[in-house]
């Protein structure tokens, strides 16, 4: 995710309390959460996901979605109880293994489903949900209306849950598979590869299909009277990239993904999806976001924004947080990326004078520091990931030098891919690479609320 100015506020700064997940002694029964310290009723317990297929028609002038989600997962423990994460539509029906299953909502978001039968702990079973009504704005934090009466769907750390049940955690990634009916003269983008787009009558169905794991977040679905942009890499990969009405303006802009997706690649190794591209919206949501294969813009999107929601698609993406504390991995790598490496090797910047700069500028002011890089605190994880998370990652450049710090950032996402990984799992990293004891450096840099010690605040070629 990249913010704009004002989003801050109004996005995603205003402090959440997390609530605590509750204790269940029944040894039968699937947690309602996974416990994560910021979003501790995030996710379930009891299975693993292996795939969703999401089967929507929505009608844009009624805004009404009437809707179907089948999920193939796996138990992981004895149920008879079991949660999915779901804030959307009213349930019509849940079944599981093709026998009708009892239901309830609680909470914000969930829905606990109760089998005919017990599952079995290492046993594959299929959930299907049956759910229909209009639709609510969730104003950026998940289905939203589009100014052309259109919708789409993006938020972080929450959006999937608007629009269809899930396991709703960055650590249970599962391919996904999207299948939408609109109206003729509406068009459908989502994730992945467009394996549909027919026209009967006066309805279009377009199917979309993500063969990589993908966590919820980063989920989407696009409704618009879209234009296409369809390009190719050297290497033969499709680029699909649409244009809401007034966004064609940026066109020009994503024309430039071939060698975004090039730098990229030199930098952290080959390009971890099958497809690329992006969703360009008529409207001013404020912020971008790396949905998978296929971010979304905002109305007013610039070079800088494509780079680092590009750079999200190695950091964030293919590589996942393990837990929301870990979120400098995604952030601080993807603001690095596009701050200080494109500049730097595309335009020849001075990358060491940029990183002073805003040293002396920022160096004795308090709020510029409060907020650790490592564990920001929940509704504080989208803040000093930004504007502090790329003067991290410079500092450490120049502290193990460029040779060490280009493998490592080459290397830690392809020993990753796919799965998840946390901020100490790529100190570990880095550190077995190096040396030179980095104990001091990290600690000074993602754990400490004020400046680091002139040795860490000005290594290798730095000079105070």
């Amino acid at each position: 995710m990249r913010l704009f100015a004002g989003a801050c506020a109004a996005v995603v700064c205003a402090f959440v309390a997390g609530a605590t997940a509750p204790a269940h002694a029944d040894p039968l029964v699937g947690a309602p959460g996974l416990g994560d310290p910021y979003y501790p009723l995030d996710g379930n317990g009891g299975y693993d996901v292996q795939h969703y297929d999401v089967d929507i028609d929505y009608d844009p002038p009624s805004r009404l979605l009437t809707a179907t989600t089948t999920i193939n997962a796996t138990a992981t423990q004895v149920l008879h109880m079991f949660n999915l994460d779901f804030a959307g539509p009213p349930v019509q029906g849940v079944s599981v293994n093709g026998l009708p299953a009892g239901f309830v909502r609680n909470g914000d978001h969930e829905l606990t489903v109760s089998p005919s039968l017990p599952l079995l702990p290492g046993l594959p079973f299929t959930v299907v949900v049956d759910y229909a009504g209009p639709m609510r704005d969730t104003e950026g934090k998940g289905w939203t209306f589009a100014p052309s009466g259109g919708a789409f769907a993006a938020g972080e750390p929450h959006s999937a849950t608007s629009w269809y049940p899930l396991n709703d955690t960055p650590l249970d990634k599962a391919t996904f598979e999207l299948h939408a009916t609109v109206p003729a003269e509406w068009e459908v983008v989502s994730n992945g590869v467009r394996t549909e787009d027919t026209v009967h009558g006066d309805q279009r169905t377009v199917s979309w299909v993500a063969a990589q794991p993908i966590a919820g977040y980063l989920t989407t679905v696009a409704i618009d009277r879209f234009d296409y942009l369809v390009q190719r890499r050297a290497d033969g990969t499709a680029l699909v990239s649409a244009f809401a009405p007034n966004a064609g303006h940026q066109r020009e802009l994503e024309q430039r993904l071939p060698e975004i997706l090039d730098f990229a690649e030199n930098l952290y190794g080959p390009y971890p999806f099958e497809t690329a591209g992006g969703i360009y919206l008529d409207a001013d949501i404020g912020f971008a976001l790396e949905t998978q294969t296929r971010p979304i813009y905002g109305l007013w999107s610039d070079l800088q924004t494509v780079v680092h929601e590009v750079a999200h698609q190695w950091w964030g993406n293919s590589v996942s947080v393990r837990r929301w504390s870990d979120i400098c991995l995604n952030e601080c790598f993807a603001s690095y990326t596009a701050d200080y490496l494109w500049p730097e090797r595309t335009a020849g910047a001075d990358v060491d004078q940029h990183y002073l700069q805003t040293i002396r500028e920022y160096r004795d002011d308090a709020e510029f520091w409060r907020i650790p890089l490592e564990n920001p605190g929940a509704g504080y994880e989208f803040t000093s990931v930004y504007y502090r998370g790329p003067l991290f990652l410079h500092a450490l450049r120049r502290q193990i030098g460029d040779e060490a710090f280009f493998a490592v950032v080459r290397d830690f996402p392809a020993a990753h891919a796919y799965g998840n990984a946390s901020i100490s799992e790529f100190r570990m990293f880095v550190q077995s690479r190096v040396a030179t004891d980095l104990t001091g450096f990290f600690d000074a840099w993602l754990n400490r609320t004020t400046p680091p010690a002139p040795e860490y605040l000005f290594p290798g070629l730095l000079r105070s």
